[in-house]
């Protein structure tokens, strides 16, 4: 038997910490609640940025900088994310620029414009979703102004030289899906960063001109999320999203690569809800030769999601997300796309995904 190599191992064990986390982790930036990956620390990993459950329970440490499984080292250097100077600044309205934006991993500047979501009553909430749960909790704010996102943009951009930007928003009830105000908050960051890289987040707009109003706005790539592209799944684990056909997530994609771009438009494929591997890898597929880039991401049970409250969810098996996450990245490479060719956004910065480790 042919031993692993240590690109395999590096992947296997990222994968395997992305699902059990780390314990004794001290992360100056963690995100213990919000719309996405979440009850994470921000760190280094070997040089590259991820973002890691914190659980005491895991057989993952941390000494002397070194990745610890049982007390043996792995071979991968852990660097704490430091905590950003612009987290101790207020807005020009007195509003601590930590509740407008947050850091993600090193260099990313991410917010969530709208932190409320029309789906988010028990019988429609995507089962793995809290996003109002840091509203409820009082670290941030229901609506961000796009004059509060152009203020912590440009501290951010000038303290502690941010890349890139990610502006999601939960989904409203207008036809634009909130595509309007995202678009404001992106005009208003670009006039005072008219060179930084922004992404843009939204359920597939009723109006699809929503798009080019988004890209005019200034927005360079866009996440249309997914999830799952089967309808079973997505009925059991996003049933008020899953009244939005696949078929018009396809036009929407569609258009937005039109607008966008090749492999400037991405979805989360999320690995553990249920769904055949084979027809998982075989969805990826299909979304590549479309020109979107899967981005695949372990599930991850939360506190204070559905999934884990109500559902008692369990994570995937680590063999089970490796095997998915080489797979995804062949058929990547093969294409000529890669997650670093982004503009900006979770493709751009990977750092919830082993997919970079696999050189896509």
């Amino acid at each position: 038997m042919t031993a692993p190599s240590s690109e395999e191992t590096r992947t296997s064990t990222r994968v395997d910490v992305a699902i059990q986390g780390i314990r004794l982790l001290d992360a100056p930036i963690t995100r213990p609640n919000g719309a996405g990956p979440s009850a994470d620390g921000h760190v280094l990993l070997d040089g590259i940025g991820a973002a890691i459950p914190l659980n005491p329970r895991s057989p993952y440490s941390v000494d002397g900088g070194r990745l610890l499984l049982d007390g043996a080292d792995t071979g991968l250097g852990v660097e704490a994310v430091s905590r950003p100077a612009f987290y101790d600044l207020t807005t020009s309205d007195g509003t601590s620029m930590e509740k407008i934006a947050r850091l993600h991993a090193a260099n990313v500047l991410a917010t969530t414009v709208v932190q409320t979501c029309m789906r988010y009553d028990e019988s429609d909430r995507c089962r793995f979703c809290a996003i109002e749960q840091s509203l409820e909790q009082g670290t941030t704010i229901a609506v961000k102004t796009p004059q509060q996102v152009a203020e912590v943009a440009k501290a951010a951009h000038d303290l502690d030289g941010i890349t890139q930007m990610v502006m999601t928003t939960g989904t409203s009830r207008g036809r634009d899906r909130g595509a309007t105000h995202l678009a404001r908050c992106v005009r208003a960051v670009r006039e005072v960063l008219p060179d930084l890289p922004i992404q843009v987040q939204i359920e597939p707009p009723a109006d699809l001109a929503s798009i080019t109003q988004l890209y005019d706005a200034g927005a360079r790539s866009i996440g249309i999320h997914v999830e799952s592209m089967d309808d079973e799944v997505r009925r059991r684990w996003t049933p008020g999203k899953a009244t939005v056909s696949i078929d018009e997530y396809r036009a929407a994609w569609r258009e937005a690569v039109r607008v966008f771009g090749h492999n400037q438009v991405s979805t989360y494929l999320l690995v553990g809800l249920g769904e055949d591997p084979d027809e998982l890898v075989a969805a990826a597929q299909e979304l590549i030769d479309m020109g979107v880039y899967p981005f695949v991401v372990p599930f991850r049970p939360l506190a204070g999601t559905l999934a884990t409250d109500v559902d008692h969810a369990p994570a995937p098996a680590a063999s089970k997300v490796g095997s998915v996450t080489i797979r995804v990245a062949a058929a990547l490479r093969r294409s000529g796309m890669a997650g670093s060719d982004q503009a900006a956004g979770c493709a751009a910065c990977g750092a919830c995904s082993a997919l970079s480790c696999e050189g896509a």
